[in-house]
């Protein structure tokens, strides 16, 4: 297992910096993903279907930014629309757990928006496209919660899940390096560092690259048993956080610590008192790391990256505003909420009554406000059945250490983020999972 993991990772390294080299080669990546989970799933013996399509989401979600940053695949979005796929896969093989009917009620309350846009929308902006945008996120969510909702895995399989997330991840890690070695010569200011996030948009950077910082984070402390595969891990968390912080993008490196602060404090509770002695070693050699990688950063920034992180700009003078704006988009989102209160002003009109008003194009990146904005009473329904769902699920189901955090990603996410990858939408479904000690599998009752 440890020789196949290492030359997998390996593979990934070179899977980055070949595509780096030659963009056209993401193409060959995309529709070679496709085609090798397809066969894997179609294949596989029914009892492990559900594993294979698990599998093949975490593969896409882990390789969706350096797929969007190369313009690999047919479409900007098509990442989403895979999950999708894979996911009503999962369904038809399998069906799905009478207790998530919740998650059918969710995506039918997102339904009447699509029918206030279609009356309301400008007819300057394309309607298709704009409620498609819109809803691909929300609707990725509802189908795989839907798919993976107390589905039963071992831990073996969780790794493999985690594993299958980190190594495209690898791969957008070494593309990244490959691009802008040299932090230190494009870090001249503190707004969000385009250089630095290999071209491409720091937010979705730094989401991604924190992704990664937490499943390193979480092979070291619970799933990687030798020295060697400890200190790979360690060298790797100490390079995706390096990488997320220097994007100049605060949600992502913010969004990875609460994550990992809520995995090891999870942990520490379940174990006993010789395994706890031994975290703390463990604990102790992270904070190393942590400390390590913050003076590097701040190193490599010229300083740079402590004013960002204390609010000030280049000189050294503070901000007005944290949020860097969002906090007024928020509040204009809320306003249209109150403004239209039943139904909303419709998928996607947030942005068209923001230019119309203000002759801004500007998201808040807020699915909290965009969902109560554009879908009104009904939005403000299907949010708070992702806000409970989850908890009432955990309250009978105490089997996955990861709960929480995958929970926490999804929530802080959305905050500053909202949906534009599908990473939350799939991972706030893992944290839906039935983790069993015994050997799987994977059954439960179906409705077909």
């Amino acid at each position: 297992m440890q020789k196949n993991y290492l030359k997998l990772l390996g593979l990934h390294v070179l899977i980055g910096i070949f595509i780096y080299l030659s963009k056209a080669l993401g193409n060959l990546y995309f529709y070679g993903i496709v085609f090798y989970f397809l066969i894997k799933i179609i294949s596989a013996k029914q009892q492990l279907k559900s594993l294979e399509v698990v599998k093949a989401c975490a593969y896409i979600v882990g390789a969706e930014v350096i797929l969007r940053m190369t313009n690999s695949g047919p479409f900007y979005e098509a990442s989403k629309y895979l999950v999708i796929l894979f996911s009503v896969l999962g369904l038809f093989y399998n069906g799905f757990n009478k207790k998530a009917v919740s998650y059918l009620l969710y995506l039918l309350l997102l339904i009447p928006g699509i029918y206030v846009s279609l009356y309301l929308l400008d007819i300057g902006v394309n309607i298709r496209k704009a409620i498609a945008f819109n809803l691909s996120g929300p609707t990725t969510l509802g189908v795989v919660a839907l798919f993976c909702f107390g589905l039963k895995i071992t831990k073996k399989q969780l790794k493999m899940i985690i594993n299958y997330m980190l190594f495209p991840l690898v791969s957008t890690l070494a593309y990244v390096i490959m691009y802008n070695p040299d932090v230190a010569s494009v870090s001249t200011g503190t707004g969000s560092n385009f250089a630095a996030s290999g071209g491409f948009g720091p937010n979705q950077m730094a989401t991604v690259l924190g992704l990664g910082f937490f499943l390193m984070t979480v092979r070291f402390f619970y799933f990687s048993k030798t020295k060697l595969l400890r200190y790979i891990d360690l060298a790797f968390v100490l390079l995706f956080a390096f990488r997320a912080i220097v994007t100049f993008s605060r949600g992502g490196v913010f969004t990875a610590i609460i994550m990992i602060v809520a995995f090891i404090f999870l942990l520490y509770r379940t174990m006993d008192k010789t395994n706890k002695n031994k975290m703390l070693l463990s604990v102790v050699a992270f904070l190393i790391i942590g400390v390590a990688t913050w003076i590097i950063s701040a190193s490599q920034t010229n300083g740079m990256i402590e004013k960002r992180y204390a609010n000030q700009n280049a000189m050294g003078q503070e901000k007005s505003d944290i949020s860097t704006g969002r906090g007024g988009l928020f509040l204009e989102e809320f306003e249209e909420f109150i403004d239209s209160p039943f139904l909303g002003v419709g998928v996607g009109r947030v942005k068209d009554l923001r230019f119309q008003k203000t002759g801004i194009h500007a998201a808040s990146h807020n699915e909290m406000s965009r969902i109560i904005a554009e879908h009104g009473f009904l939005g403000v329904l299907a949010f708070s059945i992702l806000l409970v769902v989850p908890l009432f699920f955990r309250m009978g189901n105490r089997s996955n250490v990861l709960f929480f955090s995958f929970y926490l990603f999804w929530l802080l996410t959305i905050n500053h983020s909202a949906m534009r990858i599908a990473a939350p939408a799939f991972i706030y479904a893992l944290s839906l999972l039935h983790i069993i000690d015994e050997k799987p599998g994977l059954h439960r009752q179906q409705i077909k």
